[in-house]
């Protein structure tokens, strides 16, 4: 018999969730920095075999919003709770086990399987810190299988994708088998690009930017993209381009590399900034960006 199900992977900002979700899937498909809050939507990554078939779903971290855009994101992990066959709860070894409590009540409820990822492993010196954490999170998910992880080194990533295996439920496969995500072509180039803004800019910017795809198209041999990227102030969209452009100039050469890689083909990318004055407490930018339905 076939085996396929939806192993969603949700849990706090920062604690390594979207490396975990590449490592599993094998591609990278989720934004990593080391900056919190990098997922806004839920990224789905599949896997396939001529067995079984696992639809991951990388989650944005869970957190108290403070302005609409941040409760869409809150309920892209609240909706992983309702469909999921296998739960990952991902925390790490620096993180207090009972942050954010009302999420974790909700966890608590799960009738699915439910495998508890302490992830950051290699940060600890002794195994004694280990066994610690280990059971003040056994007190808080007594039904939850425990896998010590280190995403980032690889380490037991491959036992834990073992019991996913073991615990898919028996089922036709979702998507067609050559499928390694649910997401368009113009998502991955807007990914890429705010990943490049994640990294290039400081403080409030890089969170205040939309990125949206307003041109794709692809040619035997070159891909020609446009792309505007929102900001909220006009202040923001002088840091963005920078003197003389330099700024935006990098950017654009470096997620014009990494598209290129993405889709095996020459990239002629073309950016440009607009302001949309507080655009993340605002419902119908929120529904154009694909935040709200």
């Amino acid at each position: 018999m076939h085996k396929s199900g939806f192993v969603n992977i949700v849990g706090n900002p920062n604690v390594g969730k979207s490396t975990l979700m590449n490592e599993l899937v094998g591609e990278r498909i989720s934004i990593i920095t080391s900056k919190a809050q990098t997922t806004r939507h839920r990224i789905h990554g599949i896997v396939n075999t001529e067995d079984y078939q696992i639809v991951f779903s990388d989650t944005p971290g869970v957190l108290k919003p403070k302005y609409k855009l941040q409760e869409s994101m809150l309920d892209f992990s609240e909706e992983a709770l309702t469909d999921a066959d296998i739960l990952l709860y991902v925390t790490d070894v620096v993180e207090t086990p009972t942050k954010n409590k009302e999420y974790l009540l909700k966890v608590q409820k799960e009738k699915v399987p439910i495998l508890l990822v302490i992830n950051k492993i290699d940060l600890l010196t002794g195994n004694a810190d280990l066994v610690k954490i280990m059971d003040s999170w056994k007190a808080i998910l007594p039904t939850a299988e425990i896998f010590p992880t280190s995403a980032k080194e690889k380490f037991n990533v491959e036992n834990l994708m073992k019991r996913i295996v073991e615990l898919l439920p028996d089922s036709p496969p979702y998507f067609g088998k050559d499928a390694l995500t649910d997401k368009p072509a113009r998502f991955f180039v807007t990914e890429i690009i705010r990943e490049k803004i994640l990294l290039d800019y400081d403080k409030e910017v890089p969170y205040s930017v939309e990125v949206i795809v307003e041109k794709f198209e692809e040619r035997d041999k070159v891909i020609h993209i446009m792309s505007t990227i929102y900001v909220e102030r006009d202040s923001q969209k002088a840091i963005m381009i920078g003197k003389g452009g330099n700024m935006l100039k990098r950017v654009g050469t470096e997620a014009r590399k990494d598209i290129e890689h993405f889709f095996g083909k020459r990239v002629f990318l073309e950016l440009f900034v607009k302001v949309e004055k507080d655009w993340r407490n605002r419902e119908n930018k929120l529904r154009e960006f694909g935040y709200m339905e």
